[in-house]
């Protein structure tokens, strides 16, 4: 048999049985990898790549067919030199014929100074070529003409207007066909497609690696942690690890393995509190014969003519029907929230007086100072607004007992009106409460800063103030002595 002191007995099969069905659930809860985070960024990433080539396409075939064009009119101004060498200025058919060939036109036209020469020509065209100039393009014609000369409606011939290079004169115009131009754009989009697709797999897959080793694999470790925490909280192979990295994933982390140490510490708390509840839940019975037997002897010390019992039997009568009431209002605590308050005006002054006698408040002792105004009435019920004022004064003393000072133990009790509710400040001047305690000083359990402590007096007193809707706070802590803030609805008197 295995025993955890925050949890129920198992044996060492079903504590194995119990880890092989969490890892079994958090496996069933992974999501496979088409509909993954790494699939959906490999995928998102690849095709942002290549919507980035395709805009990228667009002005490099542009930029090819320019080229391409500009080549067919420097091939044809350089055929129509020879003209120029010839006699008179005149070739045969032949050779014209050659020269036409070569530079991949069918005719070769310079204007100069207004004049338009013909020096190459073909036989007459049925239909008037398309017109592209090649010294005043915009960009509209720029992006769209290559998908002219692909489309089915594409002329048969393009004229093309370009400024000379190797000659003088205003413009060299030629007229050529437009299939080897079409069949080198398909060429030349064919490679450039292929090649974006390549590169677009490659980049994507190089981002998929790097946001893959740095995003996707730790937040998979936090889901993970996350998941066997769920399933088994006690078990501390469940726990992340922060890595150290110092991004958002490394606060994460951190804040992660935070809230899984608060929410051990609050099972644990809360397991103690259930164990507590079984076990006052059990002497209940007993412990209320007890006090009424109790009760019963104090009636018959209350016929006594001893002046000294009489004086002292009111207190005892106060603190027996308390304790009667407290054994009471014991089972219905262990097996839900504290009552609800039955509220009623109490006069604040005479309060503190009653609590500070059951607090052990003395003059030999640890004293009570008290600055309450006499007309100040809080709204509250008479026995919760007495236990937190006995837990208050009673913790406030034991933290004087544990460091006496030079001039004696003072508790000083002072009140005031703030925002329509009623502030009473418990100031001591002990040692103050220890740095480390401060931060779980209202957790049950959790927040006596001396030894033999339970832990529970502050937790229960700011339990039954939010219960009154005010609240419990620690105002001001210093080796000098600390200060509590307590706020209830006041009742004008």
């Amino acid at each position: 048999m295995v025993e955890s002191p925050d949890g129920p007995q198992t044996t060492d099969g079903e504590d194995d049985a119990l880890k092989t069905t969490a890892a079994a659930r958090a496996k069933s809860r992974r999501l496979p990898w088409p509909v993954g985070l790494s699939a959906r960024l490999l995928l998102l990433t690849a095709l942002f790549v290549l919507i980035t080539e395709l805009f990228i396409l667009l002005p490099s075939l542009g930029g090819f067919e320019v080229g391409w064009l500009t080549d067919r009119v420097r091939a044809a101004e350089l055929a129509s030199l020879a003209v120029e060498a010839a006699p008179a200025g005149v070739v045969s058919d032949q050779l014209s014929g050659r020269l036409l060939k070569g530079a991949g036109v069918v005719s070769v036209a310079v204007q100069s100074e207004g004049s338009r020469r013909l020096l190459l020509a073909a036989p007459r065209m049925e239909r008037a070529p398309a017109l592209i100039d090649l010294r005043q393009q915009g960009l509209a014609d720029f992006l769209a003409e290559p998908f002219k000369a692909l489309g089915p409606s594409a002329p048969r011939m393009l004229r093309v207007v370009a400024r000379p290079q190797f000659r003088s004169g205003d413009f060299i115009e030629i007229v050529a066909p437009s299939a080897p131009l079409a069949t080198a754009l398909e060429a030349y989009l064919a490679r450039t497609l292929l090649i974006s697709v390549l590169v677009s797999l490659v980049a994507g897959g190089g981002v998929y690696l790097l946001l893959a080793a740095f995003l996707v694999r730790p937040i998979r470790r936090i889901t993970v942690s996350m998941e066997r925490f769920r399933a088994r909280p006690e078990d501390p192979a469940a726990r992340l690890s922060p890595s150290g990295r110092r991004d958002e994933i490394g606060r994460a982390e951190v804040e992660l393995t935070r809230m899984q140490a608060d929410l051990l510490v609050a099972l644990q708390s809360q397991a103690r509190l259930a164990a507590l509840g079984s076990a006052v839940a059990k002497i209940n019975h007993d412990l209320r014969n007890m006090l009424t037997s109790a009760q019963m002897a104090s009636d018959r010390l209350a016929t006594s003519g001893d002046p000294k019992v009489a004086q002292a039997m009111p207190r005892l009568e106060r603190a027996l029907d308390r304790a009667v009431k407290l054994a009471q209002d014991v089972l219905a605590y262990g097996r839900s929230d504290e009552a609800p308050p039955q509220l009623a005006p109490i006069r604040l002054a005479e309060a503190a007086e009653i609590a500070a006698e059951d607090a052990g408040l003395s003059a030999e002792g640890v004293r009570l100072g008290l600055d309450l105004p006499q007309d100040l009435i809080v709204a509250a019920d008479p026995d919760q607004l007495h236990r937190i004022l006995v837990n208050l004064l009673r913790n406030a003393a034991q933290a004087v007992e544990s460091a006496p000072p030079a001039g004696g133990g003072l508790i000083r009790l002072s009140a005031g009106v703030s925002e329509g509710r009623s502030l009473i400040r418990i100031a001591d001047n002990g040692p103050g409460v220890p740095e480390r305690v401060q931060a779980k000083l209202f957790q049950p359990f959790m927040g006596s800063g001396r030894p033999g402590g339970a832990g529970l007096g502050l937790a229960i007193a700011r339990e039954l103030a939010r219960g009154h809707g005010g609240d419990l706070e620690l105002a001001s802590s210093s080796p000098d002595g600390a200060v509590f803030a307590l706020t209830l609805p006041i009742r004008e008197s």
